[in-house]
């Protein structure tokens, strides 16, 4: 690793250092708040667990659980990423430029990830607070359980979106190939307008707000009963 300065970026190469060295610099009291993280060739948890304002970009493809845990932190990758980028993400923000594999942002209590390609199955699965926009399409079963947050897809949608969702929001501008238990289009509303475009700005997506629909619960499975029991 070179030495942090206050105006270029601290530069690891991943050729040469170990996933676990740059996570344990990044994790250190008062890190630099530039990073760049050279040759990730697909590396696993790369950037996780991150608790600091610091800024951190992978010029490449990284594989699975990437930005993992993030609070405060900024985290760009430059390519695609794997299973579970930026999962239980805090608050901070994680952009990836590429597509992105099953399971993006699962589980994530707040903050912002955009992903300008495609992801895959189960995207925001148990969304608890994030916002998650996606430049392209999403598969199967996404923001399945989500339970707060926005979820907003400028492409299509797999099947059964939304399936058993509490209080997430969902927007699509595309098809969407089947909704799932207790999901249903809803009206959209000036607000919902504005809150748009405010996402797709943070986003650095361009969409047009006016093409989308939207989604959420219907509310009719938020407690068990047994006359319900095959919706579920």
């Amino acid at each position: 690793m070179t030495a942090p300065e206050q105006t270029t970026a601290t530069l690891v190469d991943l050729a040469e250092t170990s996933v676990r060295e740059l996570n344990s610099a990044l994790h250190a009291p008062d890190p630099a708040p530039l990073w760049r993280v050279l040759n990730p060739e697909g590396a696993h948890n790369v950037a996780c667990g991150l608790d600091a304002p610091v800024r951190v970009e992978i010029a490449g493809h990284a594989g699975y659980y990437c930005a993992g845990m993030n609070q405060q932190a900024e985290v760009v990758v430059e390519g695609n990423v794997g299973v579970g980028v930026a999962e239980n993400m805090m608050s901070g923000r994680v952009v990836v430029t590429g597509d992105a594999s099953q399971s993006a942002g699962a589980t994530a209590h707040g903050g912002l990830l955009a992903i300008h390609g495609n992801a895959s199955a189960r995207c925001g699965i148990s969304m608890k607070g994030v916002d998650i926009v996606v430049g392209g399409s999403v598969g199967h079963m996404s923001a399945f359980m989500g339970q707060a947050g926005r979820l907003v897809v400028c492409g299509d949608a797999g099947d059964a979106l939304g399936d058993s969702l509490y209080e997430a929001r969902i927007y699509v501008a595309g098809r969407v190939r089947s909704l799932g238990a207790d999901c249903v289009e809803k009206e959209v509303r000036a607000e919902h307008l504005a809150e748009l475009a405010d996402l797709l700005e943070q986003a650095g997506i361009e969409a047009d707000p006016a093409t989308f629909r939207r989604y959420g619960s219907a509310r009719t499975l938020y407690n068990f009963h047994v006359e319900n029991a095959g919706a579920y």
